[in-house]
């Protein structure tokens, strides 16, 4: 469908490729990697015809079409809904809509033989193409990428970048295009949403080529993993999952090529050094610098997961609860976002909070850095100092500056030699810490904001999707720097792979609610779809008869915790009831326990390896569960000794 063939392409002195080569056929599903800076936007352009390699050429059939989502889309505005909008994706269907409307009012006032025949000619070519579903399929995947029914009438300009970037995919997807090219579309997706797009790539008839730094959404529907590395393209038969994999042999097997190869030279150097004087051995020397000048080279492996070590200093240790919000209340115009609700963050916190996009999600993260105005009451706790990350801080960025000097502007106290070894930690090297901001990428720009962010001395950070425009391996550098935090944290982010690597709860907005669940993403994902699948009734039923013991049962699965049910007024009845509310839950989670554990014991479990692993993912949950209770306990019990004396 598409040859890549000895492409070259230059920018200035350097080679983004050095006779590459690629093929891209019908019905590939293809994720391109690399690092920032390596070519991946730059080869889907090139493939547009957008700009012109230096050397070699990319051929393509007669009947390929391609459609391309891109950046630059975000800033196309018009008054036009945006159901009319998606809808310019049916060309001749829109233009024999148009003589459809033409030919029915002209026989309202001069009735003739060849309008009828022009009529059934023009209906007949209108029902061939579908035309009579075509606004249906419009709505159906508008609906699909987040759109509710009653904003299909909307103006586009009416809606922000990320959403208009949904509308421009809306259309791109129902072109069909032979091949789709997609450039980082899940910046623009929430969760919802990216499980949806998922799900049309896998059954897309036509290619697809998505660029995306999100680990999950390339394993769940790309087959073929494309790395631009070293000016090439090198090939993986697989999701990213494999690539790791494979990647991990390959460069084990390149590891030792190199040195054997270096081995190789070293030795033979030292044989030309020592003979190259002796006429009785120049012959032979002169020959080894033939051969040392003639080698391929084999190019060293780059580590590009290095690990990173941060030294987080805070200036003050926090109390026990960080933050407090009673009665929360929440909303704009007749758009409730919250009503009545009640949420603690305590010490030591690792939140993510998900969900889909217009529940709330950053109305709430301002409202817990205190900049967003709220019914009810929000209480800090002591000594909790906040930084917040949010993507209009790029904006905040002094472009004068370079980066020592705009890290220095954030952290006075730390010398230039600590300040170079942070931004050594973000991959920037050497000469790098002087360039200016205003020359750096959105990728680069994002990644000096969080370093700011970092080293603020905040033992409290909020961070607003700070996955967005980096690479994966910017990505790598951000879990492991949350992972050695000491302090507590809020993160909205969309990213499962980030979120599953940096969180120890979820948080998400429910009836207008605050609601809590006490584990990792995976482990939330897998309740979720358990407690989808049970009617709430029995559900709640088998809650207050106890245990089971078949499979997840409601004490588990069932178990939302939610700490919108914490009590909404203060003093001694309320934390009593409190008390009594968590000590009947771990009665239920032990008798649980106790009964799990016997069936774990009985042979036909542990003789059955899959049994046995559905059995320890409920034991792994149900403990974690029984930990949080004991915990509010705990809480509980301080908090009423605390009143009585």
């Amino acid at each position: 469908m598409i040859s890549i063939s000895n492409l070259s392409y230059y920018l200035g002195s350097r080679a983004l490729y050095d006779s590459a080569s690629m093929h891209i056929k019908p019905k590939d599903k293809i994720g391109l990697i690399g690092l920032n800076g390596t070519g991946k936007s730059t080869l889907l352009r090139l493939i547009m015809g957008e700009f012109q390699a230096d050397e070699g050429g990319i051929s393509k059939s007669g009947d390929c079409s391609i459609g391309f989502l891109n950046q630059d889309l975000l800033s196309y505005q018009t008054d036009d809904t945006i159901l009319s909008v998606a809808m310019q994706a049916f060309e001749r269907q829109n233009e024999l809509q148009r003589q459809l409307n033409e030919i029915f009012h002209e026989m309202e006032v001069n009735y003739q033989d060849k309008l009828v025949d022009r009529l059934a000619r023009v209906q007949d070519e209108f029902e061939a193409l579908d035309g009579y579903t075509v606004q249906s399929r419009t709505e159906e995947i508008l609906e699909g990428l987040g759109f509710s029914t009653s904003d299909l009438q909307k103006p586009l300009r009416s809606f922000s970048g990320g959403w208009r970037m949904r509308v421009m995919l809306a259309k791109l997807l129902l072109q069909k295009p032979a091949l789709l090219m997609l450039d980082e579309p899940t910046n623009h997706l929430d969760l919802p949403s990216i499980q949806w797009v998922e799900k049309y790539i896998q059954t897309y008839e036509g290619a697809v080529i998505v660029v995306s730094h999100d680990r999950q959404f390339l394993d769940n529907c790309i087959t073929t993993i494309v790395e631009i590395a070293n000016g090439k393209f090198n090939y993986y038969g697989g999701n990213y999952s494999y690539y790791i994999e494979e990647k991990a042999l390959r460069n084990e097997i390149q590891k030792g090529a190199y040195e054997n190869q270096q081995a190789h030279i070293r030795q033979t150097e030292r044989f030309i050094e020592r003979f190259k004087a002796k006429a009785t051995k120049a012959k032979q020397a002169q020959s080894r610098m033939k051969q040392l000048s003639r080698m391929e080279l084999i190019d060293a492996v780059v580590d590009e997961n290095a690990k990173v070590h941060f030294r987080f200093n805070f200036s003050t240790q926090p109390g026990r609860h960080i933050l407090q919000l009673e009665d929360a209340t929440k909303a704009y115009g007749d758009k409730k976002i919250l009503t009545a609700t009640t949420a603690g963050i305590e010490r030591g916190d690792k939140i993510a909070l998900i969900g889909a996009n217009g529940r709330g999600k950053s109305t709430l993260l301002r409202v817990i850095a205190g900049t967003e105005e709220i019914g009810g009451e929000r209480r800090t706790g002591h000594n909790a100092i906040f930084s917040f990350y949010a993507q209009h801080q790029l904006e905040s960025l002094n472009v004068n500056h370079n980066l020592i000097e705009e890290l220095k502007y954030a952290c006075p106290t730390k010398s230039e030699t600590e300040l170079r070894t942070i931004l050594g930690c973000f991959l920037f090297s050497g000469d790098e810490v002087f360039k200016k901001i205003k020359v750096l990428s959105g990728g680069e720009k994002s990644r000096v904001a969080l370093a700011k962010v970092l080293i603020s001395e905040a033992n409290f950070l909020l961070l607003d999707e700070p996955t967005n425009h980096l690479d994966m391996q910017s990505v790598n550098i951000l879990i492991q720097a949350l992972q050695q935090y000491e302090g507590t944290y809020v993160v909205v982010s969309h990213d499962r792979y980030f979120v599953e690597a940096i969180a120890n709860k979820i948080w998400f907005i429910e009836n207008e609610e605050i609601k809590q669940y006490p584990g990792t993403y995976e482990e939330y994902e897998w309740w979720m779809e358990e407690r989808a699948e049970e009617n709430s009734n029995a559900g709640q039923s088998a809650m207050s008869n106890g245990y089971t013991g078949t499979t997840q049962t409601a004490v588990t699965k069932k178990m939302e915790v939610s700490v919108a049910d914490k009590p909404k007024k203060s003093g001694q009845g309320v934390v009593q009831k409190r008390i009594d509310e968590a000590e009947g839950k771990i009665a239920a989670l032990e008798d649980a326990k106790k009964i799990l554990e016997s069936e774990m014991a009985q042979p036909r479990v542990f003789s059955d390896p899959k049994a046995l692993e559905t059995k320890n993912k409920e034991y792994t949950l149900l403990k974690r569960q029984l930990d949080e209770w004991n915990g509010i306990w705990e809480n509980a019990m301080i908090e009423m000794e605390e009143l009585v004396s």
